[in-house]
């Protein structure tokens, strides 16, 4: 049976906001403020936030009652969440035939590995993953999540799902080889989803995000069986079930690498490629030079450039 939900994103306007925190408050719902929200909510462990920007964010263990019977029906005058598999197929069928999805994880970190992963679903195992909250990788910013979701893919996909992480020593080597960081990714993308064939060798049709301009990127490197299948790539891929699967999935073993080459080194690589990034960056450099830091970064990022100097 699929976790219950603990969680909920949607979006209100102001006049909805006001709207909603005078129903809470009737409830009994304590309120204090925090950077960029209108207002945060508690009650017992579930905690309401409505930000600046129009985000509402509902997390805690009555996540689902609260949505069903205060937010939806008081007001958004709608009712979609326990429907999200119905709601699902009326809008877009075609992610419950059968198909494969590809995305990655770790393109834009510089610190960690590239991850390309592969995952293939049908009806069934569509309607459970979108039940249990699968959804873009980009969407969840709990690792915990990220990897409770990740086991339960694994498992509904039963090995119809192939990973492939390139760490950063021969990602550089990839890189230096490729010259071009969208040849590097066409040739993760292909490899994935070749090693998927090899399991599921009758899937009829591939679903990837395009993150090229020129869509024969990725169809030039994949090998006979590959060409044989029906690829699309699309923007925003990321909201069929088979992409977002694959997403959690790269996204899970991005964490778990990233955290182990941290332990490598003796400290916490941050994500992403943020002011905290270049402070740890410098700190490796000023340990071991460029060799260190081509161990656990890509290096063909600017943040380089910052932290050693030119040949």
């Amino acid at each position: 049976m699929p976790p219950a939900a603990t969680s909920y994103v949607c979006t209100i306007d102001a006049a909805q906001a006001v709207a909603l925190k005078g129903l809470m408050a009737a409830r009994g719902w304590v309120f204090d403020d925090m950077p960029y929200a209108r207002w945060r909510g508690r009650l017992d462990k579930t905690t309401v936030v409505a930000y600046e920007s129009g985000k509402l964010t509902v997390q805690g263990r009555e996540t689902a009652a609260f949505v069903q019977f205060l937010l939806e029906p008081e007001i958004l005058h709608e009712a979609r969440f326990g429907y999200e598999t119905v709601l699902a197929e009326l809008e877009s069928p075609e992610q419950f035939a059968p198909h494969a999805g590809i995305d990655e994880s770790g393109k834009g970190d510089y610190f960690g590995p590239l991850v390309v992963a592969c995952a293939y679903t049908d009806e069934g195992s569509a309607k459970t993953l979108l039940q249990a909250g699968v959804a873009d990788s980009k969407t969840i910013k709990s690792d915990k999540k990220i990897a409770v979701l990740a086991d339960l893919i694994r498992r509904e996909c039963a090995d119809r799902f192939s990973v492939v992480a390139i760490g950063p020593e021969t990602y550089n080597r990839l890189y230096a080889s490729f010259g071009n960081l969208n040849r590097l990714l066409a040739w993760g993308h292909a490899r994935a989803l070749e090693n998927l064939l090899e399991k599921v060798p009758d899937c009829p049709r591939a679903l990837a995000d395009q993150f090229a301009a020129n869509e024969n990127t990725v169809l030039r490197a994949l090998g006979e069986r590959g060409k044989r299948l029906r690829l699309e790539q699309r923007p925003r891929a990321e909201a069929d079930v088979a992409v977002a699967a694959a997403s959690i999935l790269a996204r899970a073993e991005f964490v778990r690498r990233l955290t182990q080459l941290g332990d490598g080194v003796g400290m916490e690589l941050p994500k992403g490629a943020s002011a905290a990034v270049l402070a740890c960056a410098k700190a490796i450099a000023a340990k071991g030079g460029r060799d260190a830091l081509a161990k656990v970064a890509k290096m063909h990022f600017k943040t380089t450039d910052e932290v050693l100097p030119p040949f």
